[in-house]
C-alpha cells in the first residue's frame, strides 16, 4: 500500500485495491488496511472527491517508509504532498485530484488487474529529453515482460489535448528514439552527422533508448499507447484518424529494399514506434488483458501483445525472402540447363567440365571440335589416332653396316 502510494502520490481505495489485491473481490480489505495505516501516521485522507470516494496521501511519515521501501529497487518516489492550510479560512490547499491524474492511476491499476506489470513496475512522469532541450514526460511507464510486454509508453489524454498535439508527442517519441548516446564512438557520431537519415543505419543497441529501456523483443522504437478517457466515441476516431494520417511518417512500416519486390509482401518496422489505442472505459469493462487494443494502421482490436507483435514483419521478410531467392535460383538453374549444349553425335547433353571446356577462352583452343560431348572427343581423337598409325605402315628395318672382314680396311689396301 505504502510502495503503491509513493509511486502514484494519491488514489482511491479502489484503484489500490486493483495495484495491491487484484485477486480480491471487492475493497473492503484494502478500505480495512487504509484504516489501519491512518492509526499509525502514514497515510491520510486528503480529500472526499464528488463520487464519495476518498483520496487517500502519505503523511511525512508514510513518505520516509515509502522511501525506505522504493529507494533499494531503484524507484523514484514521486513528491510529498503536504499538508498547507488557508491562514484565513483554514481550508486545505492544493488538495484538488484533477481527473487526468486520477485517470493515469486508474490505467495502471487496469494493467495491474489484467497482469500486465507489477505495481513496482509503473512509473509516472518519466522525461525523455531531446537534442533541443525539450523534455516530452510520459504519463506512465510501464514494464511488463512476463505479459509480453518489456516497456511500454502510455500518454492519457482526456481530449484536453487538440489531436496534433498528440501528432507532436508521438513525433518526440520517434526523435528520441533515434538520439545517440553522449558517449557514442566518433565514428558513429560522424556518421550520423553526414545525413539526416543516417541513424537508420546505426544499430538500436548503439541509440541512448536501450540506455534506459530494454529491448522490446519486436522491430521498431519502443511502443506507445494512447489511452482515451471521459469522451466520446466520436471524439476518439477523429483523433485516432489525424493520429493515422499525420503521424504516418511516425508509426508506418516500411517496404523492404530486396531483389523480390514483387515476392516479398513483408514490411520493415524498424524505424518506427508501434502505437496502439484504447479508452479507458474499455479497460474498465473489459479487462486490459482481452481484444480492446487498436494498432495504429490495422483494423479491429486485437490484445495487447497481438496488436504489438508485426506477424507482417521480419519473420515473414525472412520467409519470403527465402522463398524468393529459391525459386530465383531454380528458375536460373532451369534457363542454364535449357542452354547447355547436346553433342552432335551421340545426342546427350554437354557434361559442366565439357561446357566450360568449350566456351572458356583459356580452354576452348585446346577443346577440339565444340559442338561434341567429352566422350565422343575422345574417340574422336582415339580413331583419328588409330588411323594415322595404320595410314603410316609398319617401319621399316635398317640395313647394318658391312661388317670389317678380317681387320682389313682401306688403309691396308692403300699399303
Amino acid at each position: 500500500m505504502l510502495q503503491a502510494l509513493g509511486i502514484f502520490q494519491r488514489a482511491t481505495p479502489d484503484q489500490l485495491w486493483k495495484l495491491t489485491r487484484p485477486d480480491n473481490q471487492h475493497d473492503k480489505l484494502t478500505r480495512d488496511t487504509l484504516l489501519d495505516l491512518e492509526d499509525h501516521r502514514l497515510v491520510r485522507i486528503e480529500l472526499v472527491r464528488e463520487d464519495q470516494r476518498q483520496v487517500w496521501v502519505l503523511t511525512a511519515r508514510g513518505h520516509r517508509e515509502a522511501k525506505r521501501l522504493l529507494g533499494p529497487k531503484g524507484i523514484r518516489v514521486s513528491a510529498l504532498r503536504e499538508e498547507k492550510y488557508d491562514p484565513d479560512t483554514g481550508k486545505l490547499l492544493g488538495a484538488g485530484y484533477d481527473d487526468h491524474a486520477a485517470a493515469v492511476t486508474t490505467t495502471a491499476a487496469e494493467l495491474h488487474r489484467a497482469g500486465i506489470g507489477h505495481r513496482l513496475s509503473f512509473a509516472t512522469e518519466i522525461g525523455h529529453r531531446l537534442a533541443d532541450g525539450y523534455v516530452q514526460r510520459a504519463d506512465l511507464v510501464v514494464r511488463a515482460p512476463e505479459a509480453g510486454v518489456p516497456v511500454m509508453l502510455l500518454e492519457i489524454d482526456r481530449r484536453t489535448e487538440d489531436a496534433h498535439d498528440l501528432v507532436a508527442k508521438l513525433r518526440r517519441y520517434w526523435q528520441w528514439g533515434r538520439l545517440l548516446p553522449k558517449d557514442a564512438d566518433k565514428h558513429t557520431v560522424d556518421l550520423v552527422h553526414s545525413r539526416p537519415d543516417a541513424i537508420e543505419h546505426v544499430d538500436h543497441e548503439l541509440r541512448l533508448w536501450r540506455r534506459v529501456y530494454p529491448p522490446t523483443g519486436r522491430e521498431g522504437l519502443v511502443p506507445v499507447a494512447f489511452v482515451f478517457a471521459d469522451t466520446t466515441e466520436a471524439k476518439v476516431a477523429h483523433t485516432v484518424a489525424v493520429l493515422e494520417e499525420a503521424g504516418r511518417c511516425y508509426w508506418a512500416p516500411r517496404r523492404y529494399d530486396t531483389l523480390y519486390p514483387k515476392a516479398v509482401t513483408a514490411r520493415d518496422y524498424r524505424q518506427a514506434v508501434p502505437v496502439v489505442v484504447t479508452t479507458l472505459e474499455q479497460l474498465q469493462e473489459h479487462g486490459a488483458g482481452t481484444a480492446v487494443w487498436r494498432r495504429l494502421g490495422r483494423t479491429g482490436e486485437q490484445t495487447l501483445t497481438d496488436a504489438l507483435d508485426n506477424p507482417d514483419g521480419h519473420a515473414l521478410y525472412s520467409d519470403e525472402e527465402a522463398r524468393a531467392d529459391a525459386a530465383d535460383q531454380q528458375r536460373r538453374a532451369a534457363e542454364r540447363e535449357a542452354r547447355r549444349p547436346v553433342c552432335k553425335r551421340c545426342g546427350e547433353k554437354f557434361t559442366d567440365e565439357r561446357w566450360e571446356e568449350t566456351t572458356v577462352h583459356r580452354t576452348a583452343v585446346r577443346a577440339g571440335d565444340t559442338s561434341v560431348c567429352g566422350p565422343c572427343r575422345a574417340d574422336g581423337v582415339a580413331w583419328e589416332e588409330a588411323a594415322r598409325l595404320e595410314a603410316a605402315g609398319p617401319p621399316e628395318p635398317q640395313d647394318d653396316p658391312e661388317p670389317d672382314r678380317g681387320g682389313r680396311g682401306w688403309f691396308r689396301r692403300r699399303a
